[in-house]
């Protein structure tokens, strides 16, 4: 069983930066994969990036490539999502998953991830 956490959103203007947290407890080690994901009012969620944790490969949603990192701190079992030039449209409610396996980890479907996070919400004002 993985719980995960996040922390670190906010209310930033349009070109600010935030970084947001993910630390993962229970049995982080069976992780394989984890990604970031978000859900904006009345609409789906979406996936942002994804990492491989054991060789840190990652994945960009084209709406967040250059300007958001993923990354993570295994000796913490923390996951970072830093997010830069931050624009309106990156309001959502933010949340980390896991999976436990590696297989099509870039593919960031929703239903394959197992664990989640409860959200941390980031709005962006103009």
């Amino acid at each position: 069983q993985v719980q995960l956490m996040e922390s670190g959103g906010g209310s930033v203007q349009a070109g600010g930066s935030l970084r947001l947290s993910c630390t993962a407890s229970g049995d982080p080690y069976s992780i394989y994969c984890m990604g970031w994901f978000r859900q904006a009012p009345g609409k789906e969620r979406e996936g942002v990036a994804s990492i491989l944790t054991a060789g840190g490969s990652t994945y960009y949603a084209d709406s967040v490539k250059g300007r958001f990192t993923i990354s993570q701190d295994k000796a913490k079992n923390t996951l970072y999502l830093a997010m830069n030039s931050l624009k309106p449209d990156d309001t959502a409610l933010y949340y980390c998953a896991a999976k436990r396996n590696s297989a099509k980890c870039f593919a960031l479907r929703e239903s394959d991830f197992g664990s989640w996070g409860q959200g941390t919400q980031v709005t962006v004002s103009s």
